[in-house]
C-alpha cells in the first residue's frame, strides 16, 4: 500500500509530533508498506522526503513559532499534486495549511484521507495565553473538525481520553483509538537495585522528560518541591528543551537560594539513548503536563523502570497508562503532588518493584502491534473510498 505522511518537518528534533512521525513511518515501512513524505526539508542534505517542501516564516510570529520546536513547510501547489496522485491513502499528521491544501488535492483526485489526532487547541493557545478561553478552545476545535477531520474517513485517536472528546463534539470520521506506540526498547535498568540504594542519606533522582512549556506545567512541580519532606534529597533534572527554559532556571535558583534543595536542579537535552540511561537511573519520572494527548515521553521512562507520577485531567490522556492511584494527581495541583512523591520516595523496595510492573506493562503498546493497526485502518479507508 502507498501511504502519504503529511507534515510540516518530519525531521525536526524536539517536536513529538515529528517524533512520532518518524517511528510510525519506520514501523509502517518495516511492516511492508510503501510510505513517502510530504514534508519540509532535512536541515542537512540526507535523506530527504519523497515530495520536499520549502520552509514558510511567518512575519513577526516566526520566533515564537521556532521556540516552541515547530516550522511550516510551503504549500507548494506542484509538488503537493505529484504526492497525492502517488499514493492510495493521504494521512494527515497536523491540521494546518499544507493539511487543507493537501485535502483540496485529495478530494479532487478521489484519493481517502486519514489522519492522526496529535494535539488539542489548547496545546497552541496555552503558548499564546489563551488556554484558558474556553471559547476560543471550542472554535478552534470545531474549526479543525470542519476543515481538516470531517474530510478524513478515518481517524486516529491515541487514546481514550481523545476518542471520548472527539465524540463529544460529533466528528463525523470512523474514530480508532490507535497508541502512537512505543519502539520495544530492551530495559537497561539493572535487575537489583544499586548498593546505595536504601541509604537513607543519598541523593534522589527525580525527572521530567518534557518540552518546557506552559502546557507541560513543570512550575507545579517545582512548587511542589516546597511541600514535599524529601525536597532536600531531590536531585531534579528537566530533560528537554522550549521557550520556558530562562524562566525556569530562575524559579530553580530560587528554589536553591531559598534553601528548598540541596541540589541546583540540572537542565539537559539528550538523545534517545542519553533518555534511557537517565530513565533507568531515576527514582521517580514526573509528568505535569495538563493538556497531552498522550505522552510518549513519561511512556518510555516507564519502559525503563521509572515509577510516574502523572497529572490527571480533563484533557491529559496520559494519566491512563498509571497501574494505580499513588501515580496519579489532579492537575496543577502541588499539594498533591508532593504527596504522591512522598509516598513514593519512602517506599523504596515497594519502589523497585512497581518500576519492574512498568517495565512489563509498556510492552503493551509496541509499535508494531500500532503499525499493524494502522495499516488495517489505511486499508479499511481504501476500501471505503472504493465502496462508495
Amino acid at each position: 500500500m502507498k501511504i502519504l505522511f503529511v507534515i510540516n518537518n518530519y525531521f525536526i528534533p524536539g517536536n513529538g509530533i515529528s517524533a512520532s512521525a518518524r517511528r510510525t513511518v519506520k514501523a509502517l515501512r518495516e511492516a511492508g508498506n510503501d510510505v513517502r513524505l510530504l514534508s519540509g526539508c532535512k536541515p542537512t542534505d540526507s535523506p530527504q522526503p519523497a515530495f520536499p517542501l520549502k520552509e514558510f516564516h511567518f512575519p513577526i510570529f516566526q520566533p515564537l513559532i521556532s521556540s516552541q520546536g515547530f516550522c511550516y513547510a510551503s504549500g507548494d501547489k506542484k509538488t503537493i499534486d505529484e504526492a497525492v496522485a502517488w499514493a492510495d491513502v493521504v494521512h494527515l499528521e497536523e491540521m494546518f495549511v499544507l493539511q487543507w491544501r493537501a485535502i483540496r488535492t485529495a478530494q479532487k483526485m478521489g484519493k481517502p484521507i486519514t489522519a492522526t489526532f496529535h494535539m488539542y487547541p489548547e496545546n497552541i493557545l496555552t503558548s499564546l495565553g489563551m488556554g484558558k478561553w474556553s471559547w476560543a478552545n471550542r472554535t478552534l476545535l470545531k474549526a479543525w473538525r470542519k476543515h481538516i477531520y470531517d474530510t478524513c474517513v478515518q481517524v486516529q485517536c491515541p487514546t481514550e481520553n481523545v476518542l471520548d472528546r472527539l465524540r463529544r463534539y460529533h466528528f463525523k470520521a470512523q474514530l480508532r483509538v490507535i497508541s502512537n506506540g512505543l519502539i520495544p526498547d530492551a530495559c537497561i535498568r539493572p535487575l537489583t537495585p544499586p548498593d546505595n540504594y536504601l541509604d537513607p542519606e543519598r541523593p534522589l533522582d527525580v525527572i521530567c522528560i518534557s518540552r518546557l512549556s506552559k502546557e507541560k506545567d513543570q512550575t507545579t512541580l517545582f512548587e511542589a518541591l516546597r511541600y514535599s519532606q524529601f525536597a532536600k534529597r531531590i536531585r531534579l533534572t528537566l530533560a528537554g528543551n522550549g521557550p520556558e527554559a530562562r524562566h525556569y532556571r530562575k524559579i530553580c535558583d530560587r528554589l536553591l537560594q531559598d534553601g528548598v534543595i540541596r541540589y541546583p536542579v540540572q537542565f539537559v537535552f539528550l538523545d534517545r539513548q542519553g533518555l534511557r540511561e537517565l530513565a533507568a537511573g531515576a527514582d521517580l519520572a514526573i509528568h505535569c503536563a495538563h493538556i497531552e494527548v498522550e505522552g510518549l515521553s513519561i511512556m518510555e521512562a516507564m519502559q525503563q523502570g521509572a515509577v510516574p507520577i502523572i497529572a490527571e485531567g480533563r484533557y491529559s490522556g496520559t494519566s491512563l497508562f498509571a497501574l494505580d492511584r499513588h501515580s496519579v494527581f489532579p492537575v496543577q495541583n502541588p499539594e498533591a503532588l508532593a504527596q504522591r512523591i512522598d509516598y513514593w520516595l519512602a517506599r523504596p523496595k515497594e519502589r523497585w518493584e512497581k518500576g519492574w510492573q512498568y517495565v512489563e506493562h509498556m510492552k503493551n503498546f509496541d509499535i508494531a502491534l500500532s503499525a499493524q493497526k494502522l495499516t488495517e485502518m489505511f486499508q479499511d479507508a481504501v476500501n471505503q473510498k472504493k465502496a462508495r
